[in-house]
């Protein structure tokens, strides 16, 4: 009896070993998918930004979720696009228009930069009403801060005239209604207002470092854009997000009777700051197929 239990006892180990082998090789044969690769982040920040210009508030949680993905992917990115995304919402909800000329209170010194955006000129190179209108709410404004600067932005717009640009056109018009020629800036290059802020900072950077606030000048309907896309590029060329060294702080606007700009625009011209021109013009001339998108709601 006592030499079964012991052959028992040695058996016991052997057993549990070969039972531990089954296992392992019971896996065999079976392939181990690796872990997907992260998305690039600029394909998050793309999605993120559709989903808002198509959804509205209704995508908040949705861009919630693609916020924390591209934190794990780029958390620079994420820093820089979580505060331009809650731009867009203050500048949806909480942007207050100031109608004829700027408001009291911003700071009377070359610290100040009105930033007048230029609207597309008659095909013989004249301004249409328009940019004139918004120019009377320049030049007001220039006048009641007399040491801000004025910048002008707007390329070449004119079908039948290549030499004329609507920042040209727009400095001709102010120096000759008295405003002195040295304190406005011409940005001459731009053909979308996100190549306004782009090319406006371009300029503000190199030559006129002092500039630390920024007034969009515009017709009522665009001036949310303005203060969105100018605001964003202050956030894409700060050292660090949250360490913005210019801001837009107020606005100047003229009441137009009719025009709009929607939501998806406002995703287009983000997208073209974020590098994408592609994507952005896809949105623009309305070619972009939302369809891409997965759908916020099973029945949507």
């Amino acid at each position: 009896m006592k030499k079964r239990e012991k052959q028992g006892a040695v058996r016991a180990p052997a057993l549990l070993l070969a039972l531990s082998l089954l296992c392992l090789c019971a896996g065999c044969g079976k392939r181990t998918e690796p872990p997907p690769e992260p998305r690039p982040a600029q394909a998050i920040i793309e999605e993120m930004v559709v989903d808002r210009g198509r959804y509205g508030s209704r995508a908040d949680e949705r861009i919630e979720t693609l916020e924390q993905e591209l934190a794990a992917a780029d958390p620079d990115a994420a820093a820089r696009w979580e505060r331009i995304m809650a731009l867009w919402r203050t500048t949806d909800t909480d942007l207050s228009l100031h109608y004829d000329v700027l408001p009291d209170g911003l700071p009377d010194t070359d610290e100040l930069c009105l930033v007048v955006l230029g609207f597309q000129l008659e095909p013989d190179g004249t301004m249409r009403r328009e940019l004139v209108e918004r120019l009377q709410v320049a030049r007001r404004s220039a006048e009641k801060y007399p040491n801000a600067w004025i910048v002008c932005t707007g390329g070449g717009t004119a079908a039948a005239d290549e030499s004329a640009t609507e920042a040209g056109k727009m400095a001709e018009w102010l120096i000759g209604q008295g405003v002195a020629p040295e304190r406005v800036i011409v940005e001459d290059r731009s053909l979308t207002t996100a190549q306004n802020a782009v090319y406006t900072f371009d300029l503000l950077t190199e030559r006129y470092p002092q500039v630390r606030s920024l007034a969009i000048v515009s017709s009522d309907y665009h001036i949310a854009t303005g203060t969105l896309l100018f605001g964003a590029e202050a956030i894409l060329r700060a050292e660090k997000a949250g360490e913005e060294r210019t801001a837009v702080v107020s606005n100047a606007a003229w009441k137009a009777p009719s025009g709009s700009l929607s939501a998806m625009f406002q995703a287009g011209a983000l997208i073209e700051l974020s590098g994408d021109t592609e994507t952005a013009f896809d949105i623009y001339f309305d070619t972009y197929d939302i369809h891409d998108l997965p759908p916020l709601e099973k029945n949507e």
